[in-house]
């Protein structure tokens, strides 16, 4: 008689099947809270088919499939001509056609877009984060480029929610991508070491370029926004990687770097040599002039951290909800609960503070713009950070199995160190936040304001407040404590929107272990009075 040698039990299914969107409660909320409420209707409508796709077994699928099978460079065609092209599965194409689609490249201009876009963006992310670089390179270009009216031709092409893809004269397509590149081998963050030349060509506005670019990612983007140094400093250019008269621009892909993860997106080392520029703005006014887009691809690190964070805890919460242990659920046994519960609440500090960056680009008025000065560098600076231990911790929660790349946690954790990195490490956004602060007096009464809402709703809060306003009160010898109190800002504000909008519940753990210090060091060390039920059924993707 036949004789099965073990039967599979206890195993939780696949978290396939169900709304990204519509399960995350603290992305729902955001959203809800900051949209005008004639728009919600129509925002939940499009959120929620994006997260449908997002939570299908068959886009998650081109997930794995995009980073399984990583970008190949071809420098040559086989008769030996140069083509500097970059080949790809096909699911990243399919991936990149849904987010231009879903409006990823598309909030400029439009009621409530920087929060639907903010909300679909955390959304799309959470199936592969590989692809929404050069999305959000594209849909950052477009400040960058407003700075010269010459440029505006671009605009439509950026914002457009066609991907067409092939590399051909800009007017010839229905919808454009772009990247930048900024840094070199020898100066890194400090890009006025730049040494790429730009020399004058006869016609206005117009340059060739010499020199190389150390990260390029999405080489085969339409345009780059790029540094070089101009008779009268350093300069932005737009370098379009096919001239009008349909020849190639000269872009030498000299390799692709062999990332640590984010494997599915290609970063690149480019050559130029004779290069065809056109300046973005002035001669001398480089950094200002491509600063609009580093602030909003520094928001988009953000979300992109804030989004690794949730899929991760989701699919903590629900291997937990079904795996048993000891005749119990995991998700009831207390010291998970805890550690889940903990999970969450950084979680949905991260989701809530991103959210109301984006509804500060809405809003657009002059108290906004000043609080998003201090405001995205320090959630740049803290949420980045915070994003690795809590993936690594969430991969603990599935045991053995998290550690296994079927399970694809192992994936989330190589890339959960990138946005930290990206757009300028720690330390520059520190150092960033001091010169807000020393410089801009409108930011720091702007960041006061925001936070003074949330007056007298919480002792441990008010105190927090008070320590941080002691800290700011002398600025001097500031630079080697410049972690510090960035790192406070960046936890004041996040509990003080917590305060004024979560759940009593998420709050008061906030406070208590962020900012009162009743916590431990690790996740999992949430003090009795937490409501951790309350917290980890929150947290739930609901399948």
């Amino acid at each position: 008689m036949a004789r099965s040698t073990h039967t599979v039990t206890n195993q939780p299914p696949p978290l396939t099947g169900y709304d990204v969107y519509g399960a995350d409660r603290a992305l729902t909320s955001a959203v809800e809270r900051h949209l005008d409420p004639a728009l919600l209707e129509t925002a939940r409508s499009e959120l929620s088919a994006l997260g449908r796709a997002a939570g299908s077994a068959q886009v998650q699928e081109w997930g794995a499939q995009a980073n399984e099978q990583p970008p190949r460079l071809r420098t040559h065609d086989r008769y030996g001509r140069r083509i500097d092209e970059v080949e790809f599965h096909p699911a990243w194409h399919r991936l990149l056609g849904k987010g231009v689609s879903a409006g990823l490249t598309g909030a400029w201009g439009r009621p409530g877009g920087h929060v639907r876009r903010a909300a679909a963006f955390l959304v799309w992310t959470q199936v592969e984060a590989g692809h929404t670089c050069p999305l959000s390179m594209t849909h950052a270009a477009v400040p960058a480029l407003r700075t010269d009216p010459r440029l505006a031709v671009w605009e439509p092409l950026l914002t457009s929610a066609v991907y067409d893809r092939g590399l051909r004269p800009a007017g010839e397509k229905a919808g454009v991508l772009f990247g930048m590149g900024m840094t070199e081998k020898q100066g890194g963050s400090d890009v006025r070491a730049n040494t790429t030349v730009a020399r004058a060509l006869a016609e206005p506005g117009t340059y060739e370029l010499t020199g190389h670019k150390w990260f390029c990612s999405a080489p085969m983007s339409d345009g780059f926004l790029v540094l070089a140094q101009a008779p009268d400093g350093l300069t932005c250019f737009l370098v379009p990687r096919v001239l009008p008269d349909g020849e190639r621009n000269v872009f030498r892909l000299q390799r692709l770097k062999d990332k640590l993860g984010n494997r599915s997106n290609a970063s690149a080392e480019v050559e130029f040599d004779g290069t065809w520029a056109r300046r973005v703005g002035a001669e001398g006014r480089g950094v200002a002039s491509i600063i609009g887009m580093v602030a909003a691809t520094r928001l988009d690190c953000v979300l992109g951290s804030a989004a690794l964070m949730r899929q991760a805890v989701a699919q903590a919460a629900h291997h937990c909800a079904y795996r048993e242990v000891f005749g119990a659920r995991l998700l009831d046994q207390p010291l998970m609960r805890n550690v889940l519960a903990d999970l969450a609440v950084e979680s949905e500090a991260a989701t809530t503070l991103a959210l109301r960056l984006a509804a500060a680009y809405d809003d657009g008025g002059e108290q906004e713009r000043a609080l998003l000065r201090i405001a995205v560098p320090a959630a740049k600076y803290w949420v980045t950070k915070r994003c690795t231990p809590v993936v690594v911790e969430a991969a603990e929660c599935l045991g053995g199995n998290g550690y296994v790349e079927e399970s694809g946690m192992p994936r989330l954790v190589r890339e959960s160190p990138l946005n930290s990195v990206w757009e300028g490490a720690g330390n520059v956004q520190a150092l960033d936040v001091l010169r807000a602060l020393r410089r801009e007096p409108a930011a720091l009464d702007a960041y006061l304001r925001e936070v003074g809402a949330a007056r007298g709703a919480d002792r441990r809060l008010d105190r927090a407040v008070g320590d941080l306003l002691t800290d700011l009160a002398d600025l001097e010898g500031v630079e080697a404590r410049a972690r510090t109190v960035t790192e406070r800002l960046a936890l004041v504000l996040q509990g003080a929107l917590l305060v004024r909008h979560a759940p009593p519940e998420v709050a008061d753990a906030f406070c208590a272990t962020r900012l009162g210090g009743e916590g431990g060091a690790a996740f999992g060390t949430l003090p009795r009075t937490a409501a951790l039920k309350a917290l980890t059924e929150r947290a739930l993707p609901g399948v």
